[in-house]
């Protein structure tokens, strides 16, 4: 966890480390207070619980609980962004796959400030790894919750390179 923060810091990511999800919930909570907020597909948002605590004080933009079509352009519209990674290297290279776009353009353009919420499971020791992680372990686990028809889904849980119409992995972004 130190060198990735380190290495993170490096290329110009300010790193914020927190001993459990509560401390960093409590965190985002906090910091993001009186902001609009776009939040990306993310089982990790969703299980440190900070949507429901962040509607108090925010206007809060995430298509996993309003599911209007404009849900996922507003988010991306926000001031800030939240979502997670679905790899980090021990680099500090930040990877993220993407069925829509949405996360990925959400990270990469229009919110003012971007959050990526991190867990100590999505880094991988080098880029090659991260990108591994992200197709192989992430994807197929988001497309098997979704109840995706998908060869990852379905069989195998690993990347089969498909052209399948459900697929979630149209976009990959690497931040360095």
């Amino acid at each position: 966890l130190e060198k990735t923060g380190k290495n993170l810091e490096g290329r110009g990511f300010r790193v914020h480390r927190f001993a459990t999800g509560a401390e960093a919930a409590d965190y985002l909570v906090q910091t993001l207070h009186g902001t609009s907020i776009g939040i990306g597909g993310s089982v990790t948002i969703d299980t440190l619980g900070v949507s429901d605590r962040l509607c108090g004080s925010n206007e809060v933009f995430w298509h996993w609980k309003n599911h209007a079509p404009e849900t996922r352009e507003r988010a991306g519209k926000a001031e800030t962004y939240l979502c997670s990674a679905n790899g980090v290297s021990e680099n500090g290279e930040i990877v993220n796959i993407d069925g829509f776009g949405n996360r990925v353009a959400g990270t990469i353009y229009g919110p003012e400030r971007v959050f990526l919420v991190v867990g100590r499971n999505k880094i991988a020791p080098d880029l090659t790894g991260a990108i591994d992680r992200a197709r192989n372990i992430a994807a197929p686990l988001n497309a098997r919750r979704l109840g995706l028809k998908t060869p990852c889904a379905l069989g195998e849980p690993r990347c089969h390179d498909c052209r399948s119409k459900d697929r979630i992995c149209r976009a990959v972004s690497v931040l360095l």
